[in-house]
């Protein structure tokens, strides 16, 4: 990485980037540039927030186009020398409801080919870095040895930690473990962004979507949990018990939902930094204004990516225009009890 790219620094993404191969009506497939993490840091920067992707990526005909795409967004390669490993692969099948399902061939891919101390070396280089995400598929247990330990240095330098559960328990031999192991990265985490689906698949307790993120917030060191509902909105919960919820408020035209959660997330770290709001945002009381500008940004810029095929991220400006033609209905609610 160049000296002149590190003093700009915001965030450093870490996960997988993969060609997402999506089979079309007529049984063919069509090549699509993504995976959560890498579209989550392509969401990013074309927001406009400077983010380091550390990962590697392939030589191969489709690592090139995982970089220039990158590239062209004006994201910063921590490893900009490609590596000769191949570039991971997801068939992805899309339901009627435009959603998402997912076969991964990782074994042996670019994206891998790293080490804890790599990732840690490239993010000490910044002194303006001040906000780490990963999650996805760098939650399987089959990569503790390198997020885990990225993680606790990432925590020990004081940068806020934004982790996507964003689980993928149809390609995980053992479910127990994996739950056992997306808990245990999650307690690194002062963000987690969460679907109702995930909740699910982590068998946590409670009888709708909002008393899961409760207990998942009180069984974490978080002080954010943001709660993703598909067509009925998205929630905040703050560890100080407040409970805020936004829907918009016109029918959104969804052409498939790949890369919607991705781009939330990227709408809600890119507005948690315009309005310096770090890692210990939700500890305490917070200004209803606040967290409805959160869920405001995050929504648009999740409708924006559904109506357009495969993850194609917004632009700020896309989004801000987007607020302004489908503003949200806000309530707010508290906890019965306090995350502790």
């Amino acid at each position: 990485m160049a000296q002149k790219n590190m003093k700009s620094l915001q965030v450093a993404t870490a996960g997988e980037a993969l060609i997402d191969l999506i089979r079309n009506e007529d049984g063919r497939f069509e090549p699509c540039i993504g995976g959560a993490v890498y579209n989550l840091t392509r969401a990013l920067a074309r927001q406009g927030v400077e983010t380091l992707y550390l990962n590697p990526l392939s030589r191969d005909r489709f690592g090139r186009e995982l970089a220039a795409a990158l590239q062209d967004d004006g994201v910063h390669l921590a490893m900009p020398t490609p590596v000769q490993q191949v570039t991971s692969l997801a068939v992805v099948s899309v339901g009627p409801q435009g959603h998402p399902d997912y076969a991964f061939y990782r074994e042996g891919v670019a994206d891998r080919a790293i080490t804890a101390a790599q990732m840690t070396d490239a993010c000490a280089q910044s002194t303006s870095l001040s906000l780490v995400c990963t999650g996805a598929l760098a939650l399987s247990p089959d990569d503790a040895d390198l997020y885990l330990p990225w993680l606790a240095s990432q925590r020990k330098a004081g940068r806020t930690i934004v982790i996507d559960a964003n689980l993928r328990p149809s390609v995980m031999p053992d479910l127990a473990l994996y739950r056992r192991h997306v808990m245990l990265a999650l307690q690194y985490a002062d963000v987690i962004k969460v679907s109702d689906e995930d909740l699910e698949y982590l068998d946590l307790p409670g009888a709708n979507a909002t008393q899961r993120a409760v207990h998942l917030l009180g069984k974490s060191r978080a002080n954010l949990v943001a709660l993703t509902r598909g067509g009925a909105g998205a929630s905040l919960l703050t560890r100080d018990g407040q409970i805020f919820h936004a829907q918009e408020t016109e029918r959104v035209n969804v052409l498939d939902t790949v890369g919607a959660g991705d781009c939330f997330l990227a709408g809600l770290v890119t507005t948690l930094l315009e309005n310096n709001l770090g890692g210990s945002w939700g500890a305490a009381s917070v200004p209803e204004a606040q967290a409805k500008n959160l869920l405001s940004h995050a929504i648009a810029s999740a409708s924006l990516c559904v109506m357009r095929r495969g993850c194609v991220p917004p632009s700020r400006q896309e989004v801000k225009a987007r607020i302004q033609m489908s503003p949200c209905q806000f309530s707010v609610a508290q906890a019965s009890s306090p995350a502790c």
